[in-house]
């Protein structure tokens, strides 16, 4: 059975829906100008009785999406269809900045001439924190806590196409499966965080660590000149082997090996070069750093 409503009634639900909801219910005229708002727009920190001047639709946003509020607010008043929501970070009376998304309807009068908007304001901060949330979870390492192999790669993207330079650096821990297999998986999960903690404390604040494999880490070194990019990697070297002998009465030794490459133009190309140069520094005994040959001014290093 059809609902049907008189004049008083739909003022009585319209009124009810405004005075409960959450959502903020805004009427604009022509040019933006806010001619009526439900009070929950109370969130952002305009009191309705005090809304003698209303704002400007615009003022509700953040400026750097001021435009794209006023091209769906202009197309609204051109009579364009419905499109679905806009989001957008909304700015309070106190510069805080919240999530919303709106809906921009036309008015019109009886002669179906449109005399301004209607829109509805829906606060999303909760899913906009869960969509961060799941942002940096997928770019995330769970074990380590470092950036994953999806972020490195775009981070080297970035600093390729920008031509920033620098060097990138692979890791890798010598005999990580016989560490596994021999002292069980729990202890070779100990084992690659204690590395990725060392890679920390030793490397710049502006060197950026990932988990690129199992048991393979990546550092991108943007900016840094050959010779302190291999001595950054060979401090870490020579500071694992030396913990490695410090352990050793209990079993234990651990080494890293690692290939070093300079950041060119070509994102494919510089991970290979480092890559070559890590199974290089393997096959000549591991427990070593080993330079690209295609970093002219950068000289192989070996442990002393």
């Amino acid at each position: 059975m059809g609902m049907k409503f008189t004049l008083k009634e739909r003022s009585a639900l319209y009124r009810l829906l405004a005075e409960t909801t959450s959502d903020i219910i805004i009427k604009t005229d022509r040019a933006g100008y806010i001619l009526h708002a439900s009070p929950a727009i109370e969130q952002l920190g305009f009191a309705v009785p005090a809304m003698l001047i209303g704002p400007h639709l615009l003022d509700l946003v953040h400026p750097a999406r001021a435009e794209e509020l006023r091209a769906e607010h202009d197309a609204a008043i051109r009579g364009r269809p419905h499109e679905g929501w806009l989001e957008f970070p909304a700015l309070t009376r106190g510069e805080e900045e919240r999530w919303f998304e709106i809906q921009i309807r036309s008015l019109r009068d009886g002669a179906s001439r449109i005399y301004g908007a209607l829109s509805i304001m829906r606060n999303i901060d909760e899913r906009k924190a869960l969509e961060d949330r799941l942002f940096a979870a997928e770019l995330t390492d769970p074990l380590t806590g470092l950036t994953n192999r999806k972020a490195f790669i775009e981070m080297l993207r970035y600093i390729t196409g920008r031509q920033i330079g620098g060097h990138l650096a692979i890791f890798k821990i010598d005999h990580f499966k016989a560490i596994n297999m021999r002292f069980g998986q729990r202890n070779g999960d100990r084992v690659l965080l204690a590395f990725a903690d060392l890679l920390r404390k030793s490397l710049r604040r502006e060197h950026i660590v990932s988990r690129i494999g199992g048991e393979t880490l990546g550092v991108l070194m943007p900016g840094t000149g050959c010779a302190e990019a291999e001595d950054a990697c060979q401090t870490v070297i020579d500071t694992l082997a030396q913990a490695g002998r410090t352990e050793n009465g209990r079993g234990v030794t651990l080494t890293a090996s690692a290939g070093l490459a300079e950041i060119g133009a070509c994102l494919d190309v510089v991970i290979k070069r480092a890559e070559i140069a890590l199974f290089l520094a393997k096959a000549k005994g591991r427990n070593r750093l080993e330079v690209d040959s295609g970093s002219m001014e950068c000289r192989r290093i070996a442990p002393n």
